[in-house]
């Protein structure tokens, strides 16, 4: 399948110059006003004239809240006498008014409030292009006991690579996902919680602060309504009502914010490989908006050391098979989970429960073979996607499991035709509607 992409291509504004010839032809009695302007000014015109010129540099200093320039100040003799500097001050004063708001207008211009801007991270700290960030915010355990209802089951919501994650209510009203595991406090874990909490993006969870006290380490995340894409997306057999139906689009819609928030990883300097990204780690808020989940948690188990592959993630069926290889966890790598994620939303069921984690076969090859009997594709979507749509999203998510790392797209293309594929399917079922063109056939999949 063809990568699409589009190059916006910016132009430069150009303006020819105006001929100097054009200058020489001027009608003189457009310029003649009865005074020779060549002329010097006499002492008694500049005395006359003097308050102006101060009332015009003061009045555009003071409106524009700047100091008096010193020209202003020096307009007579030390004996009191006026001087020929007046004309001369004024444009000074005017120059200095402009230098400055010009100077003041290009420092707020320079700030952004964009997330998704580079981020530099330095051995002594983090410096950042983005607006200045408070920080993580260290929190007291009695403030989260209280936020907890001291860790009330009642509070529990689920149980994370971290440790139990409870919801709780801060004084300030703000609800928070609470996450909690036994540890003696650690400098390193403070450092590292502070950098992590600078990364801000639309699609990442934010890490809000942290919190060492009574041999517990917890960390306090934002709170996303909805939960994790599993709560809506696995067929648990509990009935249509124990979950949110996910339209085909919607599943598009989750799998290109999840896109954007690796990708995001990814621009970081130096990049930040997520290393655990999974389904269960991608949370929808209210709007079913997707954010990535535990982004740079792996580097809080161990302090600053690496997770090898054959300690956590041995066994993950996301898990990159060429990690075990070169011992190395990559960009690569988490476009490799990322095309689990994505077989997922495809068949809307774990992917443990299609393919042992310890199947030799390559996940590419396993799909080819089983979706040439079109039983892989969630049923529960019924005819609410095309043809064209469906054979583009598997055929991306055959190229992220690809068993060569080299030949993976890059996480920024694949955000990229995530958009394109979801473009293309909204304009064709809002002519055709939905389900005028499901796939049929699966071994169509893979004839072009």
């Amino acid at each position: 399948m063809g990568w699409g992409g589009a190059v916006a291509g910016a132009g430069a504004a150009r303006g020819d110059a105006i001929p100097p010839s054009s200058f020489d032809q001027r009608d003189p009695a457009i310029y003649h006003v009865g005074v020779d302007c060549a002329a010097p000014l006499s002492s008694s015109s500049v005395a006359r004239l003097l308050p102006l010129f101060l009332l015009l540099g003061s009045a555009v200093l003071l409106l524009l809240r700047l100091p008096l320039p010193l020209p202003l100040l020096a307009l007579t003799t030390d004996e009191g006498e006026p001087t020929n500097r007046g004309p001369a001050a004024a444009v000074i004063a005017l120059w200095w008014a402009a230098r400055i708001r010009a100077r003041r207008n290009h420092n707020s211009e320079t700030g952004s409030s964009d997330p998704s801007t580079l981020v530099e991270w330095g051995k002594g700290g983090r410096s950042s292009t983005a607006p200045e960030h408070q920080g993580a915010r260290q929190f007291s355990l009695d403030e989260l006991a209280q936020a907890t209802k001291y860790f009330s089951e009642a509070n529990l919501v689920g149980v994370g690579s971290f440790g139990l994650v409870y919801k709780g209510l801060l004084l300030d009203g703000t609800i928070v996902a609470i996450k909690k595991r036994c540890g003696a406090p650690r400098q390193e874990f403070a450092e590292e919680v502070r950098e992590l909490s600078e990364i801000t993006h639309r699609n990442i969870v934010t890490l809000i602060g942290y919190c060492q006290e009574g041999g517990l380490q917890l960390l306090v995340y934002e709170y996303l309504l909805n939960g994790s894409v599993c709560g809506h997306l696995y067929d648990t057999g509990k009935g249509s009502n124990s979950m949110t139906r996910l339209e085909f689009k919607q599943r598009l819609s989750i799998a290109i914010g999840a896109a954007k928030g690796l990708n995001h990883l990814h621009t970081l300097v130096p990049p930040l490989i997520h290393k655990d990204f999974k389904t269960s780690n991608v949370l929808v808020d209210e709007n079913f908006i997707a954010k990535v989940a535990d982004a740079g948690l792996v580097r809080l188990h161990r302090g600053y050391e690496d997770v090898g592959p054959s300690h956590r993630f041995s066994s993950s069926v996301y898990q990159d098979p060429e990690v075990q290889l070169v011992t190395q966890f990559s960009e690569s790598s988490d476009v490799y989970s990322f095309g689990v994620f994505l077989m997922e939303l495809i068949t809307g069921r774990e992917a443990t429960c299609l393919i042992s984690p310890d199947s030799r076969e390559s996940l590419a090859h396993w799909i080819e073979g089983h979706f040439s009997s079109n039983e892989l594709i969630d049923p529960r979507l019924g005819g609410n996607f095309t043809s064209e749509g469906m054979k583009d999203f598997v055929g991306l998510t055959f190229q992220c499991l690809n068993p060569s790392s080299r030949r993976r797209p890059k996480m920024r293309l694949v955000a990229a035709e995530l958009d394109r594929i979801l473009e293309t399917e909204m304009s064709l079922t809002t002519i055709m509607g939905d389900g005028t063109a499901i796939i049929t056939l699966g071994s169509t999949l893979f004839t072009s």
